[in-house]
């Protein structure tokens, strides 16, 4: 097939290495002058493992490109996977702005393509009935009451983990492809063939529900084993071998996955999720206390880890933070809890450099590269790299994530707030 997808981050680009690696011409568009010329020229937007490798063959076997123009990415496209983001907005609810204009420019360059009919694809997490109440009418507003005899729509969410995302691209824990009338999509069958994963067909309301169950339940297992590791840590109970206990119960506690004591959750997706959904239950009129208090608790437990900082060094000084990004071997900044402890750290007058070898500012994009500055302005002062951090005397090494495994800790005052 040949297949566009719109937005070029994180999950978008994902998509398109992979999709290409399958022998499908990919066509990426995005408004990034900068991102396209990084792809273009065999460069990644952002740090993945396995991620450069595949790009660089896409581009070699001329299966990748990337592009402004959407008439262009869609003419002859089978399917177009769109993969902008949703940021939350003012209220707790996702923006649509970006997601509504993408679909109001494939529907216009549609037009220009008269004689084409094509399946769009929507990955972005979005409320359920968007689909149909949203995404629909701006089609049917733009090519006419025909539209659909035209436009197949689908919603496919994705189940991605940051620095895993290749393997779980060919190897998800489940596919889910909602459509209008819940009956199959001949371009989605042929884009999954060779996946090996149960698949779930529904409308479209099943699958964007979907989203928002899964990651308000992983937030939900963060906080609470976090909750259980503070009540532990004030009464001198070892958390570890009371996490050990409860993941070894398959039946009833279902997974070991995100339950152990340790970070604040983060990233682009979790917190996000987590304040849409409380949206929708109040928009519902249902009382939802448990996800009232998901975004309360995370906070209060960012507040505890830096407290132990305090008590630990009650009057300053000079602390070495080993990861900033959201996950080792990225370079995703955005709600990072490390970032949100970086910064009360230097609002608290400690001497604070950083350790983390993903990361480049110049190299930051959108979302990630807003996200860093309001939050960090003097990021590229407090970088240095693993020369000087295992050279410089510490105070205090806080280890974040898997990051300080380059470190040389033997002999240092160590916190590793992850698992903490």
């Amino acid at each position: 097939m040949k297949v566009a997808i719109f937005g070029l981050g994180y999950v978008g680009f994902t998509a398109a290495c992979c999709i290409s690696s399958q022998g499908h011409h990919t066509v990426g568009v995005d408004v990034s002058d900068a991102k396209l010329a990084d792809i273009n020229s065999g460069i990644a937007p952002f740090q993945e493992p396995g991620l450069t490798e595949l790009m660089q063959k896409a581009l070699k076997d001329g299966l990748l490109s990337a592009t402004k123009s959407p008439p262009e990415a869609l003419s002859g496209a089978d399917l177009a996977i769109v993969c902008v983001g949703t940021p939350s907005g003012p209220s707790g609810a996702h923006d649509m702005a970006h997601v509504a204009d993408v679909s109001r420019q494939i529907a216009q360059a549609m037009l220009t393509l008269p004689d084409q009919r094509i399946t769009v694809s929507f990955r972005s997490t979005m409320r359920p009935g968007s689909m149909r109440n949203l995404i629909a009418p701006i089609f049917r507003g733009v090519m006419g009451p025909d539209w659909r005899d035209r436009v197949e729509l689908v919603y496919n969410p994705e189940f991605l983990r940051e620095a895993q995302a290749i393997h779980d691209y060919f190897h998800p824990p489940k596919i889910v492809v909602g459509t209008w009338d819940g009956k199959p999509s001949a371009p989605m069958e042929e884009l999954h063939k060779g996946v090996d994963a149960p698949t779930f067909l529904t409308h479209f309301e099943e699958a964007e529900l979907t989203k928002f169950v899964d990651n308000s339940w992983h937030a939900t297992k963060v906080a609470f084993a976090n909750e259980i590791g503070r009540v532990c840590q004030r009464l001198g109970i070892d958390a570890s071998a009371v996490h050990k206990i409860f993941v070894s119960d398959t039946k009833l506690n279902i997974s070991s996955y995100y339950t152990r004591p340790g970070g604040a959750f983060g990233g682009s997706c979790l917190p996000k999720d987590v304040r849409a959904l409380q949206f929708i239950a109040t928009d519902a009129g249902i009382n939802a206390p448990m996800l009232d208090s998901l975004l309360r608790s995370n906070e209060a437990h960012k507040n505890h880890q830096f407290d132990e900082v305090r008590r630990r060094l009650p009057n300053g000084g000079k602390v070495l933070l080993a990861g900033l990004a959201f996950k080792a071997g990225t370079d995703d900044l955005r709600e990072s809890p490390n970032v949100d402890l970086a910064r009360k750290l230097l609002e608290n007058g400690y001497s604070l450099r950083i350790f983390d070898p993903n990361l480049e500012p110049v190299r930051l994009r959108g979302q990630n590269l807003g996200y860093a500055y309001s939050n960090l302005p003097t990021i590229d002062e407090l970088l240095i790299p693993l020369a000087e951090a295992d050279a410089e005397s510490w105070d205090l090494i806080i280890v974040n994530n898997a990051t300080g495994n380059a470190l040389n800790l033997s002999d240092k005052p160590v916190m590793n707030t992850h698992t903490l």
